[in-house]
């Protein structure tokens, strides 16, 4: 339940190795939609992870195998700089070099050409490094089209309502009049993400502690250095912007101003309200002008770029990874239900830790 990308690959590896009966059953209007839509479009190689080695490695390892089973939504027609500030950086220049020496993830200092767009007092050190794109359209269309041909049978517009046992189990699915069906199934894997909660609760199960953020993804049309280029500020209260493919603008995201407002699961709200439904009633007033302001001192030439548009999405990690920004995969076997699987994805190259995880999940679904 849920088409997000791990949903989506988890159906797709059921079907076309057992080739059983494979039901997904998504909420909204379109698969990969949500937080495999808004996100920065990165695809890890581990960088971004200095203070997390499993989340870098896994990501290093990943990387290749994201490059050839997606090649066409891979995009690495632009040159990735990551840049290590002077102050209030948690790394040093030397760290992140040693750092990227361990992982093996590949670095060469930038060229004079690229460095002097950085403000040198405040900037420490740029490397030019090896970290492509995705365009999210062409990653759901090629989805799309593999699931169809897997023999997958996708129900957009149908939630999940609650799981319960039954014949092996039954998940209430409603479409979005409210008016109920059930699925039978031997397995179930729950790919809901922020939801899971809001499942969980309903079914009478456990909760799992979860934190959620209302997260702007700021869209700006790049001054013309920078059109080709992906820039990354590490590693504290900085910025990154870089290509998003599938709209032809270059994303803005900032530590500071990204993060509207952020709560635990049971602090202030009920474990089961749907985070959703509060990203709904929030007041989107951007603060993309403030992201540009402070990127602006380490970037000049980010002056000059314009305000497009903003992706506002539900972002959600475990409460524990606020210490060191790791972005380990949630898995749950059996939870509170034999046959009950949580799943909550993180980096979308990291799909493939899942995929081994479970061991190539049968889910055969009734009804």
């Amino acid at each position: 339940m849920g088409g997000g990308f791990y949903g989506a690959a988890l159906a797709l590896e059921s079907a076309r190795r057992h080739g059983h009966r494979t039901v997904l059953v998504e909420r909204g209007p379109s698969l990969l939609g949500r937080a495999s839509y808004a996100n920065q479009a990165r695809v890890h190689h581990g960088y971004h992870y200095p203070r997390s080695v499993v989340t870098a490695a896994r990501s290093r390892v990943n990387l290749p195998r994201f490059r050839r089973e997606f090649a066409d939504a891979v995009v690495g027609d632009f040159r990735s700089l990551y840049a290590i500030a002077r102050g209030f950086s948690n790394v040093s220049a030397a760290q992140f070099e040693r750092f990227c020496t361990r992982v093996g993830a590949p670095l060469a200092p930038a060229p004079p050409s690229l460095s002097r767009l950085f403000d040198a007092e405040r900037i420490e050190a740029v490397f030019l490094v090896d970290e492509p794109a995705f365009d999210a359209t062409v990653l759901r269309d090629g989805m799309i089209a593999a699931l169809d041909a897997a023999g997958v049978e996708v129900h957009t517009g149908r939630e999940a309502v609650r799981v319960r046992p039954g014949s092996g189990l039954e998940v209430d699915v409603a479409d979005a009049a409210g008016h109920e069906r059930t699925l039978g199934a031997d397995e179930v894997f729950l790919c809901t993400y922020a939801r899971t909660n809001h499942v969980l609760a309903a079914s009478g199960l456990p909760r799992i502690p979860l934190k959620h953020e209302i997260a702007e993804i700021a869209l700006i049309e790049p001054a013309p250095e920078l059109a080709a280029l992906g820039i990354t500020v590490m590693c504290g209260p900085f910025f990154s912007t870089m290509p998003f493919p599938a709209r032809g603008l270059h994303s803005l995201s900032h530590v500071r101003y990204t993060p509207h407002a952020a709560w635990t699961e049971g602090d202030g709200t009920e474990a089961w309200e749907d985070p959703y439904a509060i990203l709904e009633g929030y007041a989107r007033r951007s603060r993309v002008r403030e992201m540009i302001q402070d990127a602006r001192r380490y970037v000049p030439a980010l002056a000059q770029s314009r305000p497009a548009d903003s992706l506002w999405e539900v972002k959600t990690v475990l409460p524990k990874n606020d210490v060191d920004d790791g972005r380990p995969i949630l898995y749950r076997a059996d939870h509170g239900l034999r046959g009950l699987h949580v799943i909550m994805g993180s980096k979308i190259d990291n799909v493939y830790d899942v995929l081994e995880a479970v061991d190539a999940p049968v889910v055969e679904a009734r009804g």
